[in-house]
């Protein structure tokens, strides 16, 4: 990567491009929602059970001029921001032009690095591995929480203790451990009712 285009990932005017893809929202709040993805490669967050391992590694992903990503994606209403960690990378550049045409800018975020961009939707789902900034909480509209084993019910509660009234509380089971955790998770919510159940229905569709 020469220095010119260093310079303008450093500014988000260019990103580490993975994939983008028009599909159904499968999770959280706007799960059924038609939504266009865009994943950005980069995270150091490392999530034993992430499916998207492969978009760990920036450099394998080429640097794309934001402005070519948001004719792409301009067709369409929703977009989703996704990774690896997005926010790895300022998205001050690429939301601003998204919303400039007129289209809905969601996030999908561990909270582990600081909040760049303008965002319709914040999907704050906060990782052991690398907590979420303060500065996050108090913005999230919806906190997803994954449960991958019986321990992570308590750490939902920490991080649910330190979001907003605004902000939607979601339990998810990780996909791996899905028929162990979703009979806990569906008593822990019909125990515990100010949060809900969220499942990875794409994957149940077999859709992106």
């Amino acid at each position: 990567m020469d220095n010119k285009t260093k310079e303008l990932v450093n500014k988000g005017v260019m990103l580490p491009l993975m994939e983008e893809f028009y599909t159904i929202q499968g999770e959280g709040a706007h799960t059924g929602t038609a939504a266009y993805f865009i994943r950005v490669g980069g995270c150091d967050v490392g999530c034993h059970w992430c499916d998207v391992k492969e978009s760990w590694d920036a450099n394998l992903h080429p640097p794309t001029h934001a402005d070519l990503i948001v004719k792409n994606a301009s067709p369409y209403k929703t977009i989703v921001i996704t990774g690896g960690e997005p926010l790895m990378w300022d998205m001050q550049y690429l939301t601003s032009s998204l919303q400039n045409q007129g289209l809905q800018t969601h996030i999908e975020t561990s909270g582990a690095y600081p909040l760049s961009g303008q965002w319709n939707w914040i999907c704050l789902s906060p990782k052991k591995t690398k907590l979420p900034l303060e500065g996050i909480y108090s913005e999230a509209h919806e906190l997803k929480m994954i449960i991958h084993n019986k321990s992570d019910f308590e750490f939902a509660e920490q991080q649910a203790a330190k979001v907003s009234d605004k902000c939607g509380l979601y339990l998810q089971p990780e996909w791996s451990k899905k028929e162990l955790m979703t009979p806990m998770i569906v008593d822990y919510v019909m125990k515990n009712p100010k949060w809900k159940i969220s499942l990875q229905t794409h994957k149940y569709l077999n859709i992106p």
